[in-house]
């Protein structure tokens, strides 16, 4: 029978928080150019494969505001889930086993 672990709603909530925060954030960077900055686009086909990029606008202040601000939350929830308290309480490899409960909780065990 698998262990199940009586984890504080707060460590809950703030697991659930990070994974929509790395969710909007991987959203945003892939709706936006591919550079920070204004830059060419370019084409190297002499490599082990073919690389090519479309000339780029660069990212407007708003954009690298908005990436800093999901950046800095994300930061925020990776401490505060990782240096809770609640970890104190599990040892050994129930922590590990915990610790992905937490982060993966519909998952089915793999076969």
């Amino acid at each position: 029978m698998a262990t199940t672990y009586d984890f504080p709603s707060d460590l809950r909530a703030g697991q659930e928080e990070l994974h929509q925060v790395r969710a909007e954030l991987s959203a945003l960077l892939k709706r936006l150019p591919w550079s920070v900055e204004p830059l060419d686009g370019f084409s190297d086909a002499g490599g082990w494969r073919k690389i090519e990029r479309p000339a780029s606008p660069g990212w407007t202040d708003d954009e690298q505001a908005e990436v800093e601000k999901l950046r800095r939350r994300e930061r925020e929830l990776a401490i505060f889930v990782t240096t809770h308290r609640y970890w104190s309480e599990v040892t050994g490899p129930d922590r590990v086993d915990a610790r992905a409960k937490l982060k993966h909780p519909q998952e089915p065990p793999p076969s």
